[in-house]
């Protein structure tokens, strides 16, 4: 395992993407997600955790329930507490983003 990696373990791999989270932390989960182009994330809803998107490399769109807005590099989105969301990378390159939620991965 490369050093830049320590911490981080693949926990989804498909067509759509590769998820990682980071298993050091103790109360929260940090996951890095590579969203493919022409592609979707699964889109759920969590109660009990809010959740924040911080998009790094590319463009896309984001549903939060009955919304559905543009995300770029440099966005931060907030998802409260049961909303529904998904994102999708409607680009020609990945679509990165970090989302940081407290608790342990249920989705």
């Amino acid at each position: 395992m490369q050093e830049k990696n320590k911490g981080w373990r693949v926990v989804k791999e498909d067509e759509r993407y590769v998820v990682t989270d980071n298993n050091l932390l103790n109360n929260l989960v940090a996951s890095t997600t590579h969203l493919n182009p022409n592609h979707s994330t699964s889109g759920h809803t969590h109660a009990g955790q809010e959740e924040v998107y911080i998009f790094m490399h590319g463009s896309g769109s984001m549903e939060i329930d009955e919304r559905t807005f543009d995300v770029n590099s440099g966005d931060v989105v907030l998802i409260e507490d049961g909303e529904f969301h998904r994102v999708h990378n409607n680009g020609t390159e990945i679509l990165e983003f970090v989302c940081v939620f407290d608790g342990k991965r249920s989705h």
